[in-house]
């Protein structure tokens, strides 16, 4: 498979055209950001981890029952996965309280909520990602009333495999970030990530933090953290 012209750079990664037009090459930068892009740093690996880490997750939900946009890993870095179109939407599960969710409602980090809970924002940083019900979701179009049964379907499914996994290492999932895409023919497939950058995981026993809030809060340790998530993980598979 050849590699050639860059179609996009995001915050965590690059996307390349493919001489297939319907597969792309994901290359995983090492570059941190925070805050909708006004923290700005490296996590030395952090590109390795998380392309690894997501393709290992990936192939493990597709087995599960949850189309998704990959193919195969290249390198280190590189994986190839389905063109997809982005839905704008950024859906957030919820098993703890912590980050905005505790900032926002005023409540300590840590509760343990009776049952998981979803959030939509809308994917525009230009616009701060705001948060969105379904009715805003339809309202401007962004997904349809079938796209949002399924995500949310998928969504949760993918919460009941993650904290399980997680559960097996020693390690509690108290939040993670998701997004998905459409194939050409409008089939929803998880896309993105599932790495650290995107979900927060806690050390069960000690509760320390295991995950991107490290850099955000700037604890200290971001890459060893990193890096034990991913020993775990190649533990339990």
């Amino acid at each position: 498979m050849q590699k050639l012209e860059q179609l996009y750079e995001g915050k965590a990664k690059k996307v390349y055209k493919t001489d297939d037009p319907n597969l792309y090459i994901v290359d995983y930068k090492d570059d941190a950001t925070a805050f909708n892009g006004l923290k700005k740093g490296t996590i030395v690996g952090k590109g390795v981890i998380n392309n690894q880490m997501t393709n290992r997750f990936m192939a493990k939900l597709e087995k599960a029952g949850v189309p998704t946009h990959f193919v195969e890993e290249l390198s280190e870095r590189e994986t190839v996965v389905k063109k997809v179109s982005i839905v704008p939407l950024e859906v957030i599960i919820r098993n703890l309280s912590a980050g905005s969710f505790a900032k926002r409602y005023g409540v300590e980090e840590g509760i343990v909520f009776d049952a998981p809970t979803i959030e939509f924002s809308y994917k525009n940083d230009d616009l701060g990602d705001p948060l969105l019900n379904e009715y805003h979701t339809l309202a401007l179009k962004l997904a349809t009333p079938e796209e949002i049964a399924v995500i949310k379907q998928y969504a949760f499914q993918v919460n009941d495999f993650l904290k399980a996994f997680w559960a097996s290492c020693g390690v509690t999932l108290v939040d993670f970030k998701l997004e998905f895409g459409r194939l050409d023919d409008g089939t929803i497939v998880l896309a993105d990530e599932i790495s650290p950058d995107t979900c927060r995981l806690w050390d069960s026993k000690t509760h320390e933090k295991l995950d991107k809030d490290r850099f955000r809060r700037d604890l200290g340790g971001v890459e060893d953290a990193y890096a034990e998530v991913m020993r775990r993980m190649k533990e339990a598979l």
